[in-house]
Parts: structure tokens; C-alpha cells; sequence
């Protein structure tokens, strides 16, 4: 007899731990962009000499939360593909983006330890180097998490393909009235922390599309044909490819003159428009194809 609660399907719990890592991803933005990241002392695993620093908000908590949310966090994935591989019908894509996400955590663990130990552990730490790595393993985990919920949830349709490409356009668009490139808003750190959360959520809805048209592409939707998926997956995969620039670009990885900002902004139009694209493409496509049953558990 099963332990876990009938409500407890492995769609919900993987797409439940890729929200925690789009948060923890905006709490690493937030942390970084106040300088949260240089508090605890610089230290490593504790904060200024203690495990638990003062339950206030400063500095030092700051850091310490992002911490702790990382760590939550880091258990849930190891869950998800510790799931895909105790469970019954995952196929062999879905346990390996789960385990590839997992086999790069203590990277990503030994980058951020690094990153905050600024005349700590590792004199130098806090660099744009360090910054780098640690944002595209966070985004490469992110998405490795991403693809296992999508491909671990069964097989999918032209409705959810249609959902996918909409929910990229949204994300993206939102993402813009937060971006740095578009002088709408100050770039302080709680714009920066919602340009994250928006953008990533705009490039799940991309890893959704691509996926699902992928298999389109291969397998065939009900209402879809295979050179209309096509379409929509190159348009995806060249909006991903433009939106990934800007998440990149949203941190200071390079001195950010007004020509960075011109290509920042190119970029951000280039994934809008692409994004929308892709969109447009699926407009007459009839959103009531069946989808087969879930897999793993749901």
C-alpha cells in the first residue's frame, strides 16, 4: 500500500519543485542585486559565525533565506528523479533530465558557496565569472526540471501546445515592462527579481512549445499537422535563444553601455516577436485534441 496521498501525482510535485527553482531563482537575483550576497560575513555554510542569523530583515537574513530555500529546494530535485526511477512508466528522456539535473546541484552548490565567499573560502570570490556560472547552471537546471515535468506528465495535445506558446508570450511581454533594456521602470532589485520571475516563466512556456512540437512533429497531433509544428518549433527555439540573451544580459556580466542596451533591446523584440510567431502560427489549429492518459503515478 502506497504512503503517498492520492492528490500527490508526479506532474504535481515535479511542476511544484520547478516553482520553487523559478523562486529561488528570483531570490538569487534579489539577494545579489542588494548586495545581500557579500552580508554573512562571507561566510560559508554559516552566516557571521551562526547557523540561523537574527529573524529580521537585513542583510544577512536575506542571504540566509536564499540559502535555505536552495536547500528545500535542492532535496525536491533529487526527489524528482529519485520518483522517475522508483516509479513505474517514465521513459528514458524524462529520468534523464531528472538525473542531469541533479548530477549538476553540487556544481551549482560549489559555484554559489564560491560566489559568496568574497575573502572567505575563496578569496575573489564575488566576480562576474562566478556571477556567470552560477546563473547558466541555474537556468540549465531549471530547464532540465522543466522537461522532466513535461515529459514525465504524458503525452501531449495541440491544446496544450496552444497553452504553452501562449503562457511564452505573456512571460516575455511581462518581462519587458521589468527588463532593463525598456526605461519604464528603476532597475532596483525588486524590478530585477520580477524580470526573472517573468522572463523564466516566458522560457518554460518556450520549453513547453518546443517539446510539445516536437512530438508533434514526430507523432502527430490530433488537428496539427507536422510542417505546422515544425514552424512552431523553429520560431520557439529562436524566441528561447533571444530571451536567454536578455536573462543574461539583465545581470552585470558586462559593462552596460547604451550599446548593450541597444542589443538587449533588439534581443527582447527579436523573442517577442518570435514568441508571438509561434503563437499566431497555432491560431487555427483546433485546441480539442485528446491527449493519452498521464503517466508516473498521476
Amino acid at each position: 500500500m502506497s504512503l503517498r496521498p492520492a492528490w500527490l501525482t508526479f506532474r504535481r510535485y515535479a511542476a511544484a519543485t520547478t516553482g520553487m527553482t523559478l523562486v529561488l531563482f528570483s531570490l538569487g537575483v534579489y539577494t545579489a542585486a542588494t548586495g545581500s550576497g557579500l552580508a554573512c560575513q562571507a561566510q560559508w555554510p554559516l552566516c557571521s559565525d551562526q547557523l540561523i542569523p537574527a529573524l529580521t530583515i537585513n542583510p544577512d537574513f536575506i542571504e540566509w533565506f536564499h540559502r535555505a530555500w536552495a536547500m528545500v529546494t535542492g532535496f525536491l530535485i533529487v526527489g524528482v528523479a529519485g520518483w522517475t526511477w522508483l516509479g513505474s512508466g517514465f521513459d528514458r528522456r524524462t529520468k534523464l533530465a531528472a538525473t542531469l539535473a541533479v548530477a549538476i546541484l553540487p556544481l551549482q552548490i560549489t559555484v554559489g558557496a564560491i560566489t559568496v565567499t568574497l575573502s572567505g573560502l575563496v578569496p575573489g570570490g564575488y566576480t562576474v565569472s562566478t556571477h556567470a556560472a552560477h546563473l547558466s547552471v541555474a537556468l540549465t537546471i531549471f530547464t532540465l526540471l522543466g522537461l522532466a515535468t513535461i515529459w514525465g506528465g504524458g503525452r501531449g495535445s495541440a491544446r496544450l501546445l496552444r497553452a504553452a506558446a501562449g503562457i511564452a508570450v505573456v512571460g516575455i511581454v511581462a518581462s519587458a515592462l521589468f527588463s532593463r533594456a525598456v526605461p519604464f521602470l528603476t532597475y532596483a532589485p525588486p524590478a530585477q527579481a520580477a524580470f526573472y520571475i517573468t522572463g523564466l516563466a516566458g522560457h518554460l512556456g518556450l520549453v513547453a512549445t518546443v517539446a510539445y512540437a516536437t512530438e508533434a512533429v514526430r507523432s502527430g497531433y490530433a488537428g496539427l499537422d507536422a510542417g505546422t509544428a515544425g514552424t512552431v518549433r523553429a520560431l520557439a527555439v529562436g524566441s528561447m535563444g533571444a530571451l536567454v540573451g536578455t536573462l543574461l544580459l539583465g545581470r552585470d556580466l558586462v559593462l552596460y553601455t547604451a550599446v548593450w542596451q541597444q542589443v538587449n533591446l533588439v534581443a527582447l523584440a527579436a523573442a517577442v516577436a518570435l514568441a508571438a510567431g509561434s503563437a499566431w502560427t497555432l491560431r487555427g489549429v483546433e485546441p480539442d485534441g485528446p491527449s493519452s492518459e498521464p503517466i508516473g503515478g498521476d
